[in-house]
């Protein structure tokens, strides 16, 4: 394989991408460019919102495929690559990002059966929502430790089954905060702040396990994206907490409880037009 790169003519093309602004539009471009064979290696840049694509053939090509997507795609410049540049971008150790992906894998699966348990117990449908989206997380590093490696094609099939999981578990919160709303709940404001503070130090925890490796690999990128969107959704239950203590109401539990199940359920959403996309 190697012989095989190092003996074409391989090109640097940098695109800048406005708006591609999280994950699923990385992911999204990455099937559109399954349709082609002449794409070697990807680099996204979630903060400046650019690819680089060393590849074979033209650019423009590359750019036809883009444009579909409507995300404002246009190119900025392209140059030739030594065979030793791209070596060197792929020596990247995939078994250290394995190792730091398995672990966090294992926090979001503890944290989901823990604030599902505890959610329930409480009577709490944002610590319920909130387990969800570490479930919803699980997955996404399931899912990067599936891709280191993988074939693209593989990647699809696995995106889509999250996706309706996601979806499922998602309508079913969302179900469960309308049953509560009608019928009532007496959510327990302590256990609410303290196993919503756990989650919270588990994120933490996440995103310090993943701090070396969020300019790396596209996936690493998209699992510290997402653990820094969790350290919201937990200080949002930990508010939830205090206003129901302070106003004695479980609306406060019901709100951002409907909220995180609304955020899950627009990634699935997000995740299945991917994969749907990807099939055209």
């Amino acid at each position: 394989m190697g012989n095989n790169i190092n003996s074409i003519m391989l090109k640097k093309t940098i695109f800048e991408i406005p708006k591609m602004d999280c994950p699923s539009e990385e992911q999204l471009i990455r099937f559109a460019f399954s349709k082609t064979n002449d794409a070697i290696h990807f680099e996204f840049n979630l903060k400046e919102r650019t690819l680089t694509i060393y590849h074979k053939g033209e650019a423009q090509s590359f750019l036809e495929l883009l444009l579909p997507l409507k995300l404002g795609s246009k190119i900025l410049e392209t140059s030739p690559v030594e065979a030793n540049e791209l070596s060197k971008i792929k020596s990247t150790s995939h078994v250290d990002e394995s190792k730091t992906l398995k672990i966090l894998l294992f926090i979001n699966a503890f944290m989901f059966f823990s604030e599902i348990i505890f959610g329930w117990i409480a009577e709490s449908t944002a610590l319920i929502a909130d387990s969800i989206d570490m479930l919803a997380d699980a997955t996404v590093y399931g899912l990067s430790l599936y891709a280191v490696g993988a074939s693209i094609k593989k990647q699809k099939r696995a995106a889509k089954v999250s996706g309706y999981l996601q979806a499922i578990l998602a309508l079913g919160v969302l179900m469960e905060c309308i049953r509560r709303f009608i019928i009532g709940s007496e959510p327990e404001p302590a256990y609410m702040m303290v196993v919503a503070f756990v989650a919270l130090i588990a994120n933490l925890s996440c995103m310090v396990l993943l701090a070396k490796h969020r300019h790396g690999g596209v996936h690493m990128k998209a699992s510290w994206i997402f653990s820094t969107n969790d350290v919201i959704a937990n200080i949002g239950v930990i508010i939830a907490g205090i206003l129901v203590s302070i106003f004695d109401s479980r609306m406060p539990d019901l709100i951002i409880g409907s909220l995180i199940a609304m955020i899950v359920l627009f990634g699935a959403l997000k995740i299945l037009k991917i994969s749907n996309e990807a099939a055209k």
